[in-house]
């Protein structure tokens, strides 16, 4: 049978060009070397993953974390030994060593491997070796066996049957040491489950840098002009002062251990940052007399001793200690966006909490302030890591003249504010792609090499509080960026490969295995799921009553673009709130709280049409999605789109964007508690692409 799916799969392109070298296989970021070989490598189920028994402690946790993700696909052992055909093979080769792979049997040709220095790969280079009968990662260290396994993974996402691996061997390293990515959990706060579903994305694409925003607050001027109103968070658990931590979403301090320890098992650093003196409304909300009165209560007043004894203690409270609560090796402490006139203050606030973290055997990250606030202050330079954002605010070239170590962060190329109406609320991919690579700090391109730049990091920032932007929506803007971003870190500028064949070539590849987090489904001619409900025993559909729910959809949910269609006849005395459809993530609603309104809620907002479905009678409802909005279709006539509305404020100019946008929950139809009454039937689930507009 195995033969037979083999023929079927691919074994028949493989034989018309049959003295043919292998292309290298799409990866992404793509791979830095690679020389083919003929045949295929088919990963059996119940094979094995190897590693080398003398580097157990180092190999074992990576052959069980792939072990894991393969099992999406199929079932495989891990074991330490001697690998056997069919196995996938993991060792540590720090030495330079000549690298060959046999004759094989028939269908395995001989394969001259790349040859050299191992340990020339650096750091998180490595060799991935397939030949019809086994294949190898061998790395000069544990992340570089790592990242060949995800490399592993995208090759065989791509594959119909999951388990193919083209012979050949690849060399692969990259050019810049961070790669990474800046989430604002500040002004938006962000699951657990959703930050640990981003470091197994970001570890899929060989991105290893996932810095944490963990406060921020909102603009005055969208809450009546009164920073007492104003919105600010903080998301860790706090002891020291437990009403600093935010209501709304906050992490409790294991929590924060255990997703830094599953990061660093997925090759991902975890940078948090506690940003300081600017953007610090929730200290101030805590202690309003360290607030600065002069510049305004979300910078700290860098003169009063009270500001320092309180955050010292909130920096200490996160590092001290033999049971920390920030595991890594780096911590940010902000320095962004403080009042330029203050600029000694600021010198020497910025240089006391670099040597504070630094007391606690940690490094510390920076944003680039020091163009804006010049001074004669010293600040501490060697050992610094800075985030180069605008270069108004730190000119690159005199930072790096400096001493400081760069991660180039240009806004006016990396920057996502989502829905803002500045910045991007998606990215140029295109002209990333062929323009940018962390060498490019704004307007300033140093030379390929430059140590100081240790790379580069995008960033999406949530500036707009309470503006219905959802983890989905974040997503739909930063899944597209991490694919081309994650190439642009690797790689650099590769001028053999065009956007055009990256982004045909990114479409096929997907979120790390058993992840769908943009809910794209499979669908035939655009139909997903199709049901009538009708039938001798329900002859007019499913009914629904309330306290019960039924499951017969497949899926969780759709995402954009989507079209979803289903006839309702309700009872006449459906309450407040009775439900339609429902997932973990949203609900539609026959009724939205306690109007008549045809709704949908999700994530603490609550949306309704201009529309009441009328009791007792068959009504035809589609409902359309995409990252604009959603619109609401009656008997094929459209009723309304609630797409993105302007909300204006007393006594201000400036408005704010609402975001009206719904991933279509599919889990449920009904919800355990709140189903509507009535019939439903004739459900259909379309997958629209981009012709949703009329």
């Amino acid at each position: 049978m195995r033969t037979l799916l083999f023929l079927l799969a691919g074994m028949l392109p493989f034989a018309l060009r049959a003295q043919q070298s292998n292309p290298p296989p799409f990866v992404i970021p793509a791979l830095s070397h690679w020389k083919g070989g003929q045949g295929v490598f088919i990963l059996e189920q119940n094979a094995s993953i190897v590693y080398n028994p003398s580097q157990a402690d180092s190999l074992a946790p990576i052959a069980k974390v792939l072990q894991q993700d393969l099992r999406t696909w199929m079932t495989v052992s891990v074991r330490a030994g001697q690998p056997q055909p069919g196995d996938v093979f993991l060792r540590l080769e720090p030495e330079a060593r000549s690298l060959t792979v046999g004759n094989g049997p028939a269908g395995d040709s001989a394969l001259a491997a790349v040859t050299g220095p191992v340990g020339a790969l650096g750091p998180e280079g490595y060799q991935l070796i397939a030949s019809a009968h086994q294949l190898q990662i061998l790395a000069p260290r544990t992340k570089g066996v790592f990242w060949a396994t995800r490399t592993l993974l995208q090759v065989l996402q791509q594959d119909n049957l999951h388990d193919h691996f083209p012979c050949g061997s690849a060399e692969d390293a990259p050019a810049y040491a961070i790669r990474g990515f800046v989430l604002d959990d500040g002004r938006k706060f962000f699951t657990l489950d959703f930050l640990q579903q981003y470091v197994k994305l970001l570890s899929y694409y060989k991105l290893n840098d996932f810095h944490i925003h963990l406060n921020d607050n909102g603009f005055k001027k969208y809450f009546h002009n009164n920073w007492d109103s104003t919105y600010a968070a903080f998301r860790l658990q706090s002891d020291t002062y437990p009403s600093l931590t935010a209501r709304d979403g906050f992490y409790t301090k294991q929590e924060f251990r255990d997703l830094q320890a599953l990061a660093r098992s997925y090759g991902v650093n975890i940078v948090p940052e506690i940003d300081v003196p600017a953007h610090a409304l929730a200290f101030t909300h805590l202690r309003p007399e360290i607030g600065s009165k002069k510049y305004g209560m979300d910078h700290l007043d860098l003169d009063n001793p009270v500001t320092y004894q309180v955050i010292d203690s909130v920096f200490s409270e996160y590092l001290s200690g033999p049971n920390p609560v920030f595991t890594g090796q780096e911590v940010h402490i902000g320095t962004d966006e403080y009042a330029k006139e203050a600029s000694e203050s600021f010198r020497a606030f910025t240089d006391h909490y670099i040597r504070l973290v630094e007391s606690y055997g940690k490094s510390a990250r920076v944003w680039g302030a020091l163009t804006h606030a010049q001074g004669k202050t010293p600040v501490k330079v060697q050992g610094v890591t800075m985030n180069v954002w605008y270069n108004g605010y730190a000119d690159p070239v005199a930072m790096k003249k400096l001493g400081y170590r760069i991660i180039s962060t240009p806004d006016g190329w990396l920057y996502i504010v989502p829905a803002a109406g500045y910045y991007y609320d998606y990215l140029d991919l295109q002209e990333l792609f062929n323009k940018w690579e962390p060498i490019q700090v704004g307007d300033v391109r140093f030379e390929k090499g430059d140590p100081q730049i240790l790379g580069g990091s995008f960033a999406v920032w949530n500036d707009i509080v309470g503006n219905g932007i959802t983890e989905k929506d974040v997503h739909d803007r930063v899944f597209p960026a991490m694919q081309v971003l994650a190439q642009k870190m690797w790689r650099g500028t590769d001028s053999s490969l065009t956007y055009a064949t990256f982004s045909a070539g990114a479409k096929h590849l997907g979120e790390s295995p058993g992840y769908n987090m943009r809910a794209k489904l499979p669908s035939k001619n655009g139909v997903v799921y199709q049901k009538s409900f009708a039938g001798p025993q329900q002859p007019k559909g499913l009914h629904l009553v309330p306290g019960k729910s039924y499951s017969p959809i497949p899926y969780s949910e759709i995402g954009y673009d989507y079209k979803v269609t289903f006839s309702i006849w309700p009872e006449k005395d459906n309450q407040p709130d009775a439900v339609l459809f429902s997932s973990p993530h949203a609900k539609v609603k026959l009724r939205q709280g306690g109007s008549n309104q045809l709704g949908f809620s999700r994530e603490g907002y609550d949306y309704q049409f201009d529309y009441a479905v009328p009791p007792a009678q068959w009504t035809k409802i589609t409902i359309t999605g995409d990252h604009l909005g959603t619109a609401l279709y009656v008997n094929d006539s459209l009723i309304q789109r609630l797409n993105e509305a302007r909300i204006g404020f007393p006594g201000v100019k400036d408005s704010i964007t609402k975001v009206q946008t719904l991933v279509f929950p599919l889990q449920r139809i009904g919800d355990s508690t709140h189903s509507f009454k009535g019939y439903i039937r004739d459900v259909l689930v379309e997958d629209v692409s981009i012709t949703l507009h009329e």
